[in-house]
């Protein structure tokens, strides 16, 4: 964090605020920059001032490979590594500083994509905490005073969710705003506060949020992907049910439940009916509590040409692995594991979970008019294809979030339109079961919540087997979260949280090889990326060593690193 302060306070300190001077040596003269606005125009102008607020929700591009088309958001979001690709989800075909992290080499001087949280965090912390201070400077009505207070007291929680949630320990800046002229030796820009201190105050700051949020985006005064009482109520749920997770230790189960039965109780929010794969296509619809909004001119990666099979001139990013494949459940209910199975290692992608179709595309499956084909000798979509150096390494490709509306060939300022969402109501759901059932037990509640998912039109998987115990009520929820939510930066927190990422990122990252003689198909599992592996330090990241040097070394660097 020291980094940053000393390194770009030029930039967030007078950059966002727009205070620049320049002198001329010889005449003195006074330069006005026509390249940035000043602070004393921001805090004069209402307008200017909430356009300064919602550039908020946007944070520093800080490395190689991100932000291609708009500057990044929370988390990592629509990249062309995603965080899935950190996860037994899937690995990332080219590597991209994805492979050092999959095979536990992760080190203060060498983050692969997991360096930029802490910096770009606390820079926009400091950068809110300006606007918190300026407020009431600005000449507008108090009402809308209140509302851009909440819409600043949600990003600040926002950015705190991200280092908690990456980091355990943070430093709690409270309300400071840092300045050029302050002591960056003090020591209070470097105590790192308990995680519960940590959970305790983004939730506080929440509450606050969520009195003065509006309910609604009326596309008017309070355009779609801006905050309101859902999202805040969203992020406050999701932050104490991993509070409550054996991993932080931080808050009660019956608090985590509390708090998604409350967004549960708002009765705005539903479940998609149009089809589980169109959630992730359609800009928005009932089901998106909080999303990240694109557009034409401002963009995200595209997504089709950078996942999408080589046979298809695409270059097969983000591949599923067979690990995640193997946990989709048979249309039956039944596991492919256990005995009674309807799965038939033949015909391994026949009667699957309707939501497997829709995540991932794999060996016959159908894709833009024609067949995806990764068998050898032959098959288009293996390495015996054209591009074959975009070939997936594990046999299958990702199908979830692609449009097959948007093109392909030459896809720049046409494709990259998606909504990233950060929170959907089917979390909500999962985040009350799973809380509802560690404090009282599998009760008709998490039932009814889980059922849901579960019997949405377009999935209608059965519901639950009646007189679950508590624990196997647990191992249910945990593999419908993987489902459910595949692909949506879950996993990695899910794994570490639940404290079983020993086991689940130690396991081979496996793909599937498929041979084709005449009309006859052998599949044969075989391991994709090799060398994984995961130690305890692992379930926190750890703090750039640069940050950890900046300060002189007053920084508490994560156990083990």
């Amino acid at each position: 964090m020291i980094k940053q302060l000393k390194n770009i306070l030029i930039t967030a300190v007078c950059g966002a605020c727009g205070l620049v001077v320049v002198a001329c040596q010889e005449n003195f003269l006074d330069v006005v920059p026509t390249d940035r606005v000043s602070d004393a125009s921001i805090l004069s102008d209402s307008v200017l001032f909430e356009a300064y607020v919602i550039n908020r929700y946007m944070g520093t591009r800080l490395t190689d490979k991100e932000a291609e088309g708009t500057l990044p958001g929370f988390g990592r979001g629509f990249e062309y590594a995603m965080w899935s690709s950190l996860t037994d989800e899937s690995i990332y075909n080219n590597d991209d500083n994805t492979w050092v992290i999959q095979r536990g080499q992760l080190a203060p001087e060498n983050t692969g994509i997991a360096g930029t949280l802490w910096g770009r965090s606390y820079r926009s912390i400091r950068e809110i905490n300006y606007a918190l201070a300026n407020v009431d400077k600005v000449p507008m009505s108090q009402g809308k005073k209140d509302r851009l207070k909440g819409e600043l007291q949600f990003l600040r929680a926002f950015r705190y969710h991200d280092l908690i949630r990456n980091y355990g320990k943070v430093v709690l800046m409270g309300d400071k705003v840092t300045e050029l002229g302050d002591d960056l030796t003090s020591q209070d820009l470097f105590t790192r506060s308990e995680i519960k201190a940590g959970v305790e105050y983004a939730v506080a700051q929440l509450d606050e949020a969520t009195a003065l949020l509006p309910k609604d985006n009326d596309n008017g005064s309070w355009k779609l992907g801006r905050a309101t009482k859902g999202a805040a109520m969203a992020l406050k749920a999701r932050l104490l049910l991993y509070g409550a997770s054996p991993l932080y230790n931080a808050a009660t189960w019956a608090q985590a439940a509390a708090a998604s039965k409350a967004v549960m109780d708002m009765n705005k929010y539903s479940l998609y009916t149009g089809g589980y794969g169109k959630i992730f296509t359609v800009a928005d619809h009932s089901e998106i509590i909080f999303g990240r909004l694109y557009a034409q001119g401002a963009r995200h990666v595209a997504l089709e040409i950078a996942n999408g099979p080589n046979s298809y001139n695409a270059w097969g990013g983000n591949v599923p692995v067979q690990n995640l494949v193997n946990d989709y459940e048979m249309m039956d209910g039944t596991k492919i594991t256990e005995t009674g199975t309807s799965y038939n290692p033949q015909d391994p992608y026949k009667g699957r979970d309707p939501r497997f179709y829709e995540t991932i595309l794999y060996n016959g499956a159908p894709y833009r008019g024609s067949t995806i084909q990764t068998f050898t000798p032959g098959g288009k979509d293996s390495k015996d294809g054209p591009s074959n150096w975009n070939t997936s390494k594990t046999g299958y490709y990702l199908k979830k979030f692609m449009n097959d509306a948007l093109p392909i060939d030459n896809p720049w300022d046409i494709a990259g339109t998606q909504t990233w969402i950060y929170f959907r109501y089917a979390e909500i759901l999962l985040n009350y079961a799973e809380a509802q059932n560690e404090a009282v037990g599998p009760d008709a509640s998490v039932y009814a919540a889980i059922n849901a998912i579960r019997r949405r039109p377009g999935v209608m998987m059965p519901v639950l087997k009646a007189g679950l115990t508590q624990a196997q009520m647990r191992e249910k929820i945990r593999n419908e979260r993987r489902i459910e939510l595949a692909f949506e930066e879950h996993r990695f927190y899910d794994v570490r949280r639940w404290k079983i990422a020993n086991v689940t990122e130690n396991a081979p990252a496996n793909g599937i090889e498929i041979g084709k003689s005449g009309n006859a198909f052998t599949y044969k599992v075989k391991e994709a990326l090799t060398g994984k592996a995961f130690t305890e330090k692992q379930y926190w990241l750890p703090i750039p060593r640069a940050e950890i040097q900046a300060s002189n070394n007053k920084l508490e660097q994560n156990p083990g690193y």
